[in-house]
């Protein structure tokens, strides 16, 4: 074996190991499942046995791959923590923490963000972008944000990850009342306009329906984002699933969306990498944020 061992293979492979899944470490990579499945059997040809089998059942490591995936793992490892050292020795005096922020945070969290900056041991500027979600994962894959506040929607293998806010979700609609609620099992009778799945909405709303089994009717266009989806539903197009936080006023008609009479609710999580130098940080401004909720 001459050949170089390509690093996106090693990585996909400990994703798959991790994952049990190719669609799961597919999603976390933010690549499609071919592009995916064609980088570990690029990697299996140089490595000259196969790593896993697919069944109907699932994904298993074969006998090879048992032996030759912790090493993988290791490999990679040390391969990030080259790059962390090498950011800290280079960057020494860098005194910011950079945030990436889904266009679902609401102010409150970012508010909360730069009260727990200010509190930190060493004292640091926060230095917000916000984007979509792929843009995001990708950012802090390539150490270009140190951490990131995304809807807990998505499985990022190797980084660290810790619950920071949950909020209701509400149902926009011109047939909410002012004091009526509107149970999930109920909703499958409701048709809904969804959004690009940029900012994690999407992807939240078609796990909830998924998870429990309520067919999920949606509206035959789309709307350019979140933002919009009051409107659309003022329109009488549909009904629309949104975090409470973002309504625009509380006189926007909405019902609360309950599962068995309890709050359905969408979780807010932050997300960072275990090996960067800022990690001791990083780890305190998440435990801040999520002892504020």
């Amino acid at each position: 074996m001459t050949e170089r061992l390509n690093v996106e293979g090693l990585r996909y492979a400990r994703a798959v190991a991790e994952t049990k899944s190719f669609s799961a470490a597919a999603r976390a990579y933010g690549v499609t499942q071919p592009a995916l499945s064609n980088g570990i059997a690029k990697l299996e040809e140089r490595l000259g046995e196969k790593l896993f089998d697919r069944s109907p059942r699932g994904v298993t490591q074969t006998a090879f791959g048992t032996r030759i995936l912790p090493l993988i793992d290791r490999a990679v490892a040390a391969l990030d923590a080259v790059a962390a050292e090498a950011r800290r020795l280079t960057e020494p005096g860098e005194q910011k923490i950079r945030m990436g922020v889904s266009p679902l945070i609401g102010a409150h969290l970012v508010a909360r963000a730069f009260s727990a900056v200010c509190d930190l041991p060493t004292p640091r500027d926060l230095v917000l972008r916000e984007a979509n979600m792929q843009d995001l994962r990708d950012g802090l894959r390539a150490g270009q944000l140190d951490i990131i506040l995304i809807p807990a929607v998505t499985a990022m293998p190797r980084f660290e990850h810790r619950i920071i806010d949950v909020e209701p979700i509400v149902v926009v609609g011109t047939a909410a009342g002012d004091d009526a609620t509107l149970e999930l099992a109920e909703a499958a009778d409701e048709q809904f306009i969804l959004v690009p799945d940029a900012c994690g909405l999407t992807t939240f709303t078609t796990q909830l329906f998924h998870s429990h089994e309520v067919p999920l009717r949606a509206y035959p266009g789309e709307a350019a984002s979140y933002r919009v989806l009051e409107e659309w539903a003022g329109l009488g197009l549909g009904s629309a699933i949104i975090p409470r936080s973002r309504l625009t006023s509380p006189d926007v008609p909405h019902r609360p969306l309950l599962n068995d009479g309890r709050e359905v609710q969408i979780s807010f999580e932050a997300v960072w990498n275990p090996d960067s130098a800022l990690c001791a940080d990083l780890t305190l401004l998440a435990q801040a944020l999520g002892a504020a909720r």
